[in-house]
């Protein structure tokens, strides 16, 4: 979907008063180092998809609190923003970290292969 300027605007006012919200006004202890990667906020203002990740181990943990506390982000967001409404929070893992860090360690993975490789071949030859 194409973003103008304004929405974008709005997608990172939405992430950073969350990511706030998260870190100085919920103590929940099952929220501790849960990074808010994006939001995606409607333009009408009324849902706002909002999209974290955190460690493998912890997903359902995290996604049964962030869902606990939904209400109270909620009620929070709409005193620190100044929007008509406020919006209905939809939490979603974000996978796009998980990509990432498989890749990297499938080039990790490949690199050191080739190294072994290149050892190998350059030890059979001296011989």
């Amino acid at each position: 979907m194409k973003q103008s300027a304004s929405n974008r605007k709005v997608n990172e006012q939405a992430r950073e008063v969350i990511a706030s919200i998260l870190l100085f006004d919920i103590s929940d202890p099952r929220l501790d180092l849960v990074t808010i990667t994006g939001c995606e906020v409607s333009y009408d203002r009324s849902v706002c998809n909002v999209y974290y990740t955190c460690e493998p181990d912890r997903y359902v943990e995290v996604a049964a609190a962030l869902n606990d506390a939904k209400g109270a982000i909620r009620s929070a967001m709409a005193k620190k923003l100044s929007w008509r409404v406020a919006p209905e929070l939809r939490f979603h893992q974000d996978q796009s970290v998980d990509a990432a860090e498989s890749v990297g360690r499938y080039i990790a993975e490949e690199e050191a292969r080739r190294k072994v490789a290149e050892e190998t071949i350059g030890q059979g030859e001296e011989f």
